[in-house]
């Protein structure tokens, strides 16, 4: 099944897309996917309530806006230098543990909103990642049952200020989570329609020049290592979002380095999960 989200900015409404590919809006169901929605078995008890009611839903129209297909998670968990082929081309080591760090909820936004760059930005890059959405609170997650505890996945583009990020001290943070850095969508696909996570293509373009080719078999840690593991040091709530790491090909890694500028258009994909594409735009 997949999930999304439409309408305005903070008033988007849940949709499904049927089999035939229509999309329709499931409003009457009376929820939207937030941690109550997957935390109650939401995706299961939408399937069930569409078996009587889809016939009835209106059709939602191919102009409408995307927004996050995820409404509001407690928090979004990143994973840096996840692809062997990534770390080699930023110059680091292959980590020996997944490095973690934060992305702020503030920065989500629609598949196809524009990305802002920061007031003062000098080095706005971007990333496509694979994001897994957490269905049910996950706390010392063993590796073998870690699967059971994902709802699906998703496109994310992990927008990253290199400047704010690496030259500037602290924590990665600062250069993850300006507003409209966590593009989410178009889909969340819910887990039984993904038949390996761990070998899924994603690309990358930036103005129809592809930088980013790569498969999440490229993944040092795999998807069901990541949410054992991070359930060690925190509890992931359901809804929540990691954000696995992105292939080689950013615009750190390019020789000489690349970084957006208004008016740059970023298209990114990954198989069976949809697309997105955002045009960079400067902060007003």
């Amino acid at each position: 099944m997949k999930l999304f989200r439409f309408g305005q900015p903070d008033h988007e409404h849940p949709g499904v897309v049927l089999p035939t590919g229509q999309h329709i809006d499931v409003t009457h169901f009376g929820e939207d996917y937030d941690e109550s929605f997957f935390a109650s078995n939401g995706p299961e008890r939408l399937a069930h309530w569409l078996t009587a009611h889809a016939h009835t839903c209106p059709e939602v129209s191919a102009d409408e806006r995307f927004g996050s297909c995820v409404k509001k998670p407690s928090k979004i968990v990143c994973v840096g230098l996840n692809y062997a082929k990534h770390a080699a081309e930023t110059g680091a080591a292959s980590p020996a543990e997944p490095i973690l760090f934060f992305k702020a909820t503030t920065a989500l936004c629609g598949p196809n909103d524009n990305v802002v760059i920061p007031k003062r930005s000098e080095k706005t890059d971007w990333e496509v990642e694979l994001a897994i959405i957490i269905g049910k609170r996950a706390s010392y997650v063993e590796l073998d049952e870690a699967t059971d505890y994902i709802a699906g996945y998703a496109v994310h583009n992990d927008y990253s200020e290199r400047a704010w990020q690496l030259e500037r001290g602290g924590q990665w943070d600062k250069g993850k989570s300006a507003d409209t850095f966590a593009p989410l969508g178009p889909y969340l696909v819910t887990k039984g329609d993904v038949s390996n996570p761990n070998a899924l293509n994603l690309w990358l373009n930036i103005n129809g020049e592809q930088l980013q080719n790569s498969n999440t078999d490229d993944m040092i840690f795999d998807v069901p290592t990541l949410v054992s593991y991070i359930s060690q040091f925190m509890t992931l709530l359901p809804g929540d979002v990691i954000s696995t790491g992105t292939p080689a090909g950013v615009g750190m890694g390019l020789k000489p380095q690349r970084y957006l500028k208004p008016g740059d258009v970023v298209e990114l994909g990954i198989e069976g999960l949809g697309q997105q594409k955002q045009t960079a735009v400067s902060y007003q």
